[in-house]
């Protein structure tokens, strides 16, 4: 299938040929960059948001990424810079729920056709910003974070034995609305990737118990996953934190991709590539919350050559940081793992 990608052809084989788990020239890098340290050093003093971020990725090299973060620095935290492209999904007016009165009266509207416009001409600008180097990619949510995200996880978690209904109603509705979003992009076959991002895990277990995620999150992640498939976008799942005891579930869901692979959460990118390596793109996996913040130069090189090693050998893999690249992470760790991503990730990968 042919996309419109515009991007540079040697860029997109690297990017095609991993996603369908063949070897290119080299392992391609995919991150979310927020970090101010990193714009000064590539976009100087540049006002616009989204050309400061393009020179960022260009200049780092990254061939997709699914965003970037606004690159506050100290002084000008809080503060929205004039001129930034916001792209994505469309907000409408979320309430903080904080009874059972307020939830029964929460409806959720499916998206308008002006929103659904937005949408697309959103992804498009940014999609254009970004080529010929780097593919931008959709990115939304499946409703199931929304849905606690409305009232907070302890909140959610005491409705669940009040009024189970209505929070499955609200999580459901929520769910019809980012499927509509995924219909209009399979339509416009805006890319080949779709993310789809949802926390339901943090550090070694998850936020809610298998059972209650695979009655819920699972069946509404599935609807967006068909959709996908459908138009043969592949769909790329993120969640941060320890997902052990819900990857088959995922992969029966229909995803075709996992990102973080969060390793200090115990992700372990090894075990994944050998139970998963010929069902799903592993994407990530460099620790972004100690390595690369923390470290010295000597350990993000470390961390990079064992990624590769682990991951990398048949394609499949798009190497980054475990989330993101973070607003403390210092300039020369950056530097010098993107550095480290191109150098050692040369395919045939011998290290």
């Amino acid at each position: 299938m042919s996309w419109n990608t515009g991007l540079d052809p040697k860029v997109e084989e690297r990017i095609m040929l991993s996603l369908n788990h063949r070897e290119g020239d080299r392992v391609p890098i995919w991150d979310f960059i927020d970090n101010h340290k990193v714009v000064r050093h590539f976009a100087g003093a540049e006002s616009d948001l989204l050309k400061a971020m393009v020179k960022v990725y260009h200049g780092l090299e990254i061939d997709l990424c699914r965003g970037f973060g606004h690159a506050f620095s100290p002084e000008d935290e809080g503060v929205r810079p004039d001129g930034a492209v916001v792209s994505g999904l469309t907000h409408w007016h979320r309430p903080h729920i904080a009874t059972i009165e307020q939830l029964r009266a929460f409806k959720t509207p499916l998206p308008t056709r002006e929103e659904l416009d937005s949408f697309i001409a959103g992804f498009i600008a940014c999609r254009q910003a970004f080529a010929p180097l780097t593919m931008y990619v959709p990115c939304i949510g499946m409703g199931f974070h929304a849905a606690y995200g409305l009232m907070g996880i302890e909140r959610f978690s005491y409705f669940m034995a009040d009024a189970e209904d209505e929070i499955l109603r609200v999580m459901w509705e929520l769910n019809a609305r980012y499927v509509e979003y995924a219909r209009i992009a399979a339509e416009k076959k805006i890319c080949p990737i779709f993310f789809v991002g949802d926390d339901i895990a943090y550090k070694r277990a998850l936020i809610f118990s298998p059972d209650f995620l695979r009655r819920t999150c699972i069946p509404m992640l599935a609807k967006i996953c068909d959709v996908c498939a459908g138009a043969g976008m592949k769909l790329i799942f993120h969640s941060d934190g320890d997902l052990t005891k819900i990857m088959d579930d995922l992969v029966d869901a229909g995803i075709e991709g996992i990102n973080p692979i969060e390793p200090i959460a115990g992700m372990d990118i090894g075990l994944m590539k050998r139970r998963y390596g010929d069902r799903l793109v592993l994407v990530g996996n460099v620790d972004c919350s100690q390595v690369l913040p923390l470290g010295t130069k000597e350990d993000v090189i470390k961390a990079t050559i064992e990624c590769l090693r682990a991951a990398a050998p048949g394609g499949g893999h798009f190497i980054g940081s475990s989330s993101e690249i973070t607003p403390a992470t210092p300039l020369e760790n950056v530097l010098t793992f993107y550095d480290a991503c191109r150098q050692y990730g040369k395919y045939p990968i011998n290290l």
